[in-house]
């Protein structure tokens, strides 16, 4: 009972966290980089266990301090690194901790690991790196940036522009205590050692950061990832003034960083709740005969079955798992391209932990999929599950998936009209025959761009159903635990649990708006607005055409693709009853000749206050979701205690 208590309440707090980040703060989570190591842990160590316990200590020392250490003699021994910039706000140092504890798990099960969020660092590793400036082998630079390059003839101005701010951050850094921000010109830079590091360690660690970040020009944006410091530039502000930053604290005050530390615990919560599972499983491992009676029903069921593959048949279709053979990453596990003995071409899904830990997943992905056939659907081939992983075999789809065109920077290979628009139809024909088209109803739960595979013709196939639910005909829902993408789920699901099939037209219809426009549906750039209240703006003032992508170079039917707009927003309505079924949405797209797209009503999540939001009252947000989300409380009943921790990239919480 105590573990589904802090299961729904830490997903309450994810969903306020959603709009005090946007309206109130700004934590910078956006990722600049990330490194897993290669090691695993012996194969009997309680590694799980002690990740959990280190992230959880590591969660209590930050409501005090902007970094922190601790270690965990186990063994293999676990040494972890939490450090927030200077410039962030006690409240949002712990939001950012937040999101990269809970980025951290894909990782897992390696020995080693660090992120690099735009706001802080976190590290784990099985020695003590605590004094590291520099890593010959693992220091980097991140130069991409949605900010472009400069112009030619900008570019003398602009490199010594670079070089003087950077020079002035790291000098300010080196005489600061290991902090230093500034600006030249309008370029800003930022420069932030770790608190662990040595002075002279850190002189060499931003010396080093600042030679190499030169390399980005010209490059509006770059960023120097080292073991002990982090240098960034930017034509944009990004950083807090002192100023700013004390009157943020002020404004929160104590009762804020009591709120953000509960955030922090349910992100915590969140995490121990996606690998409850794994701990369990270590927790029981002493009760051997009940065990050896789980293990030994597994077999049974698929033993003779003609979708059992043997284990060492998959090791060498996949390179023994290769890094050359893996596509793809999944929430639950990696993917790999194998070649079967036959010639066979075959995607093979490697879960992240043995079946033992994740046996409920393993067969509700095995058990939902084998039995559905759908041109849209992609088709489970098989399974393993007596070698020392869980392995799933699906059909090879050679185009990736959709997100990596959509939202390809570079803009390598552009979706034109007709295929985006096939996609959207493919897509929805996939869900309608799940909702409907099964013997029982099926709900995905997680349908988002990742989780539409293109084949050689960019015809769509919705994969990953280790998060999809079905229920008999006769329920109108289900009240379950939260687990999904954030910026992709339902409030109704978001608030309280309840899962229908308009949880995933609501996924739906933010797909829609992200295919048509070419952008992601959360972002959390500093003067950036939602996708979703973007199109929702754009709609209400005539100007819808202005959301499709400029990619596209107008070469498109105008109406067609505002009608597409329209379903997509009809899809995101707040209320439930109001949004469409996915019958109904093919039916719509399918319609030759003039469309009869209904008026849709506002969705949820967006901003009241509009482009402002340090000035936007919390109290006016939670009112309005409750509202849309049909829930309702006391008046003042809600605070800003309520908050998530990321929208991001867990398949338990997903942020991306």
């Amino acid at each position: 009972m105590a573990s589904i208590f802090i299961h729904g309440v830490s997903f309450f707090f994810f969903f306020f966290f959603l709009f005090f980040s946007v309206s109130l703060s700004d934590p910078r989570i956006s990722e600049a980089g990330s490194i897993c190591g290669t090691f695993k842990p012996p194969p009997k160590s309680r590694f799980i266990p002690t990740f959990i316990e280190e992230m959880e200590a590591i969660s209590e020392l930050l409501t005090t301090r902007n970094w922190t250490t601790h270690f965990v003699n186990s063994t293999p021994p676990m040494f972890a690194l939490s450090q927030c910039f200077n410039d962030l706000s006690h409240n949002d140092c712990l939001l950012c901790y937040a999101a990269s504890r809970t980025a951290l798990p894909r990782c897992l099960p390696a020995v080693s690991a660090r992120i690099f969020l735009d706001g802080c660092f976190l590290r784990y590793d099985n020695y003590s790196f605590y004094k590291e400036s520099t890593d010959s082998l693992r220091d980097s630079v991140n130069c991409t940036s949605e900010l472009g390059e400069i112009d030619e003839s900008d570019k003398l101005g602009f490199g010594e522009n670079v070089r003087v701010v950077v020079e002035n951050v790291t000098r300010t850094a080196m005489a600061n205590g290991g902090f230093g921000i500034g600006e030249v010109n309008g370029l800003f830079g930022l420069a932030q050692c770790w608190g662990s590091v040595e002075p002279e360690g850190c002189r060499a660690c931003l010396e080093k950061a600042r030679r190499s970040i030169r390399s980005c020009l010209p490059s509006r944006e770059g960023r120097a990832l080292n073991a002990g410091c982090y240098l960034r530039y930017s034509t944009v502000k990004f950083f807090n003034d002192k100023a700013e930053q004390q009157d943020h604290d002020d404004q929160n005050g104590f009762s804020g960083r009591r709120a953000v530390a509960a955030i922090v615990l349910a992100s915590v919560a969140s995490l121990i709740i996606a690998i409850s599972a794994a701990f369990a499983c270590y927790t029981r491992i002493s009760n051997l005969k009940k065990e050896k009676k789980k293990q030994s029903l597994i077999p049974i069921s698929f033993r003779d079955s003609d979708v059992n593959f043997k284990y060492e048949t998959l090791e060498k279709a996949t390179n023994y798992f290769g890094p050359s053979s893996k596509i793809g990453q999944g929430g639950a596990g990696s993917v790999y391209k194998g070649t079967l003995p036959n010639g066979q071409i075959v995607a093979v899904k490697r879960l992240v932990f043995h079946t033992r830990q994740w046996v409920d997943e393993f067969f509700n992905e095995v058990n939902l999929i084998r039995g559905i056939q759908h041109k849209n659907l992609v088709t489970l081939l098989g399974c393993s599950i007596e070698g020392p992983e869980s392995l799933l075999v699906y059909e090879y789809v050679p185009n990736r998936s959709l997100d990596q065109f959509i939202f390809d920077k570079n803009k390598v290979q552009i979706l034109n009209w007709k295929q985006r628009f096939n996609i959207i139809l493919g897509t929805a024909e996939g869900l309608a025959h799940l909702h409907e088209g099964c013997k029982m109803r099926i709900i995905h739960r997680d349908i988002k761009s990742s989780n539409v595979l293109l084949d050689e013709n960019f015809n769509p196939k919705i994969a990953d159903f280790g998060l999809a639910r079905h229920f008999a005909a006769d329920q109108t829902h289900l009240s379950t635990g939260i687990a999904g993408t954030l910026g992709y789920m339902a409030p109704e699901y978001l608030v309280r649990g309840q899962l229908t099939e308009k949880a995933d037209v609501y996924s739906f219809g933010v797909l829609i708006l992200e295919i048509v426009c070419g952008r992601r549906n959360s972002s959390f750039t500093e003067n950036s607005t939602p996708l979703l209240q973007t199109v929702w703006d754009l709609y209400k003032s005539g100007r819808l055409s202005e959301a499709i992508d400029s990619c596209l170079n107008k070469d498109y039917p105008a109406k067609e693709a505002m009608d597409v707009l329209q379903i997509g927003l009809l899809c995101t309505q707040a209320l439930a009853s109001l949004r469409p079924s996915m019958a109904t949405v093919v039916k719509l797209l399918s319609s030759e000749g003039e469309r009869k797209v209904s008026i849709p009503e506002q969705p949820p999540f967006l901003n009241p206050c509009g482009a402002s939001r340090r000035s936007c009252r919390v109290s006016s947000l939670v009112s309005k979701l409750e509202v849309s989300s049909g829930t309702s409380t006391d008046s003042g009943s809600s605070s800003s205690s309520n908050l998530p921790s990321r929208t991001g990239d867990l398949t338990e919480l997903n942020p991306n």
